[in-house]
């Protein structure tokens, strides 16, 4: 039996079973012989021929150099004089590589050496001069210039005109050369889209419409038109009921929606649409009236339609002035409530006017603070609650190092129960003011019944408040609202809690599907209208029951 040596795994495929008539004093001199009788060997058989060499994506790279195991190429398609390295017998990085960097270009195979075989073309790159007409550049330029809101006068500019002289037209007219004529123009445009828009609204039945005032720009509207002097209910009633007349929609609109602003509230509180009233047929006195004051008079000459406040800036006006309010009338929270938010004040003024201080609460908390601003809902209670996230330790570190009263544990805890409670209301007003599905009438109703139910289940002190039912007084009772909420498939009668709240609901539903026309016979095979249709298949949703309903998340 032979003995392996113990340092035998070190000499790698040298390795192997001792017999008895090799010694271990011999071991080193037996594995010299051999390397030398495999290097002889290496030397006297022929060189092969490397798998690159015969590789039929080989004219891609440029080969470098071999050393080893190992060759160096150059790939042709790449910039640069980076080498990429293979194996002698692979050249799965390289086509790992064809893959990965140049998967969008169409590559060539070709047979080794040329002669093989017929060598392939070579793919020519093909450029079209596609030229345009002198319209539709017109209309590239003038929707550059209204949606950027740059000046008339860039199309006067010398390195403007330069971009367009590199563009081909047919006919070889080139654009404008002057404002004037550009402002001729856009005026064009805008007649013909008005024009497009009015016949539009022609073969809507209802239209719905926002009515706002700002000083700001980039918004869109149908209308948008400047207001001089004050803005008094009088001027904006008769801007709207012009608005409303230009477009043809005084007897379309179902509802405007506006904030609540005064002037706006005054408005449509003043010019309200009046019912159509019945004759009497009892006589009555004839009642002689002064034309000239009738005709010097505005009001009463038009109505406006019907009013409607928007839930989102009301949730607001609850989130910041009702709740500030109540928390001033009360004696308890009025001291912590000022403190705190006056610390945060200074540490918002601190970090927004200054690097450095920026700098040192990157370092400490990790994030930056929120300064609240008044045009962004929601921006206080975010900010309040960016600071509330972190620990008392780390706010005393902050404030000492910024030079400025720390809060207490007593105001650190009413930050933190601030925003716990009031975090509902802002995830509901953020609900209401997106803009993707969440226009829809039927979304209001179920989000405050939710937002109630779950204010309602704190025991802190501001879910006392009632804040949301004054204010939304008019929607909670609202026939129109319940129904809008019923007849959306998203909610159906699955945001009613209570089992007799739910029946009722179906009951109002099946009696006002009951007071719609009923279609004739032969008609039935027709296209509903809208409202019945919608009504009809909401019916059988609803009186199809399930066995599994889960309520308003």
């Amino acid at each position: 039996m032979g003995r392996c040596h113990r340092d035998s795994h070190l000499l790698g495929t040298c390795a192997r079973v001792l017999t008895p008539h090799e010694t271990v004093r011999g071991w080193p001199q037996v594995v010299a012989a051999k390397r030398r009788r495999a290097t002889m060997a290496s030397e006297n058989q022929p060189t092969t021929r490397l798998t690159f060499e015969g590789w039929r994506y080989s004219h891609y790279f440029e080969l470098v150099e071999t050393k080893g195991k190992n060759v160096s190429v150059r790939c042709t398609l790449c910039p640069g004089e980076k080498l990429l390295s293979a194996a002698v017998n692979s050249n799965a990085n390289l086509a790992k590589h064809l893959k990965g960097k140049h998967a969008n270009m169409k590559l060539v195979a070709q047979l080794p050496g040329g002669n093989d075989g017929p060598s392939p073309k070579q793919q020519k790159l093909q450029f079209h001069h596609h030229q345009v007409s002198k319209q539709e550049l017109d209309k590239l330029v003038a929707s550059f210039v209204v949606e950027e809101m740059l000046p008339i006068n860039t199309v006067e500019s010398p390195t403007f005109r330069k971009i367009l002289s590199k563009i081909p037209i047919t006919g070889g007219r080139r654009p404008w050369t002057d404002r004037k004529t550009f402002t001729g123009y856009l005026d064009e445009c805008y007649l013909k889209m008005e024009s497009e828009l009015k016949k539009t609204f022609e073969s809507v039945p209802y239209v719905s419409t926002t009515a706002d005032i700002w000083s700001c720009h980039n918004r869109t509207a149908i209308a948008c038109k400047r207001i001089k002097g004050r803005h008094t209910f009088d001027v904006i009633g008769f801007e709207m009921e012009q608005i409303h007349s230009a477009f043809s929609l005084s007897h379309r609109i179902t509802a405007t929606v506006t904030d609540n602003g005064s002037n706006f509230v005054k408005a449509f509180k003043m010019f309200a649409s009046t019912e159509p009233y019945e004759e009497e047929e009892d006589e009555q006195d004839v009642v002689f009236t002064d034309m000239e004051e009738l005709l010097g008079t505005t009001e009463g000459q038009f109505s406006l339609p019907p009013h409607f406040r928007c839930a989102s800036h009301t949730l607001n006006l609850i989130s910041c002035n009702d709740i500030d309010k109540w928390l001033s009338s009360n004696s308890d929270s009025k001291c912590v409530y000022r403190s705190a938010t006056a610390k945060c004040a200074a540490l918002w003024t601190k970090a927004s006017c200054s690097t450095v201080a920026a700098e040192i609460v990157d370092e400490i908390c990790g994030k930056k603070l929120i300064v609240p601003t008044s045009t962004r809902w929601n921006s206080f209670h975010d900010a309040l609650s960016r600071i509330s996230d972190n620990s008392v330790i780390d706010l005393n570190r902050l404030c000492a190092r910024l030079d400025i009263r720390a809060p207490t544990e007593r105001e650190y805890l009413f930050l933190k129960e601030y925003c716990s409670v009031l975090k509902p209301l802002t995830v509901a007003l953020d609900i209401l003011q997106g803009e993707d599905n969440n226009s829809y009438y039927g979304f209001l109703l179920p989000t405050l019944e939710t937002l109630m139910s779950r204010t309602l289940a704190l025991s802190d002190g501001l879910s006392r408040m009632t804040a949301i039912k004054t204010r939304f007084a008019p929607v909670l009772e609202s026939k129109e609202a319940l129904l809008a909420a019923l007849t959306l498939p998203k909610f159906k009668v699955r945001w009613i809690g209570a089992a007799e709240r739910r029946e009722a609901a179906r009951a109002l539903l099946i009696a006002e599907r009951r007071t719609l026309p009923q279609e004739p016979a032969e008609n039935k095979k027709e296209k509903l209208p809208l409202t019945a249709a919608l009504l009809r298949l909401t019916f059988f949703l609803l009186v199809r029951r399930r066995k599994t309903q889960r309520p308003l998340a």
